[in-house]
């Protein structure tokens, strides 16, 4: 599985026009850590369907792209109006590659 995260506007939007998307692969990850992105992934899809980014000023919106087996599913949404589930697996990318 490959993930893929973007992040849009908020204050920081001139800083992050420039800045390609983040990528992680799931075959360099820890089986443990592979499963733990995969459990997220499975919780954030349903609860990011129906969804919108939603508007607020200054809010930062996230798309998340995760491939698997050839398809693309891609997740939108803001700080504005994030399910937990999408908060966790936001949470869980953000800590992974602040590490790298």
């Amino acid at each position: 599985m490959k993930v893929t995260l973007a992040a849009h506007g908020g204050q920081a939007a001139a800083v992050l026009l420039r800045l390609p998307p983040r990528v992680l692969d799931t075959d360099t990850l820890p089986e443990d850590a592979a499963a733990e992105l995969a459990r997220l992934v499975a919780a954030a899809v349903p609860a990011a369907e129906g969804g919108g980014p939603g508007r607020a000023r200054d809010a930062m919106s996230y798309t998340i792209t995760v491939e698997e087996g050839g398809r693309p599913t891609v997740l939108t949404q803001s700080d504005a109006s994030m399910s937990p589930a999408f908060a966790a697996l936001l949470g869980w990318l953000e800590e992974h590659f602040a590490r790298r």
